[in-house]
């Protein structure tokens, strides 16, 4: 009766597992992590000064890369606000030791709103090196493209997005080295993805586990729990314990007898 129990189990936790990983690979909406490959480097953008750049010409140092877009009602302002809190934290300097280079996901977006929001952060966050955060727009074909290679996938609805919070460590080569998750970023962290991006070095990050537990409120405008994930999480965590001590430990305990 328990082998049958423990075998029912078994079956449960694979149809979990095997669910879990179909959603994984079909995510509408998130972010797929591309560690250790390179972002497109000759894909064309136009700056906050008018001017058409590809990022060769502008990646030549460790880069932080968010991706926004200029009229989100949302997570992206809290994320611009996030990213120029931890640039006034850290001891290295913007524009030297590494930049931040931020990409409208909305080919409606203009060169004019994207000189706009640089004005509003880097006016209070730069410490007066504003060259080193670039805005950037772009048609949507490039888009799709660049976020399409970083991960970073969203959805339309309507004139909006939804769609994740996170920036990423690029090398001064393209290569993706790191991401960090939510609207807030401790400054040892930053500081460590801008070292490893430096060095080459794709390193993963346990604080997408947060983003797996939290979603965003919007009308709130926080990080509230979302139980139906825990909920899920627990439940397999307590059947691996269940055929961890029903199965595994009675067959250690007659291997013993056995010997004795």
């Amino acid at each position: 009766m328990i082998k049958k129990l423990i075998f029912n189990f078994i079956v449960l936790l694979l149809f979990i597992v095997r669910t879990q990983a179909q959603v994984d690979q079909s995510t509408e909406v998130g972010v797929i992590e591309h560690l250790g490959e390179n972002i497109p480097l000759d894909l064309k953008f136009v700056n906050d000064k008018f001017d058409t750049v590809t990022l060769k010409q502008l990646i030549n140092k460790p880069t932080i890369l968010s991706f926004v877009y200029f009229d989100c009602p949302g997570l992206c302002s809290p994320l611009l606000e996030g990213v120029g809190s931890v640039i006034q934290k850290t001891e290295m300097e913007l524009g030297k030791d590494y930049q931040v280079i931020t990409i409208s996901f909305n080919f409606r977006d203009t060169p004019l709103k994207a000189k706009n929001k640089k004005e509003m952060f880097t006016k209070r966050y730069s410490k007066g090196k504003s060259d080193g955060w670039m805005f950037l727009t772009t048609d949507s074909l490039t888009i799709f493209k660049i976020t399409d290679a970083a991960g970073f996938k969203t959805k339309a609805v309507g004139l909006d997005f939804v769609h994740p919070s996170a920036i990423i460590a690029i090398s001064p080569t393209g290569k993706i080295t790191r991401y960090l998750y939510g609207i807030t970023f401790l400054p040892i962290d930053f500081k460590m993805a801008i070292i490893e991006a430096n060095a080459e070095q794709p390193r993963p990050t346990i604080q997408k586990i947060m983003m797996f537990c939290y979603s965003y409120d919007q009308d709130n405008k926080r990080f509230s729990l979302d139980v139906t994930k825990v909920a899920g999480t627990l439940i397999v965590f307590f059947i691996i314990v269940f055929i961890v001590i029903f199965l595994v430990k009675p067959k250690k305990k007659k291997l013993r007898n056995d010997e004795q």
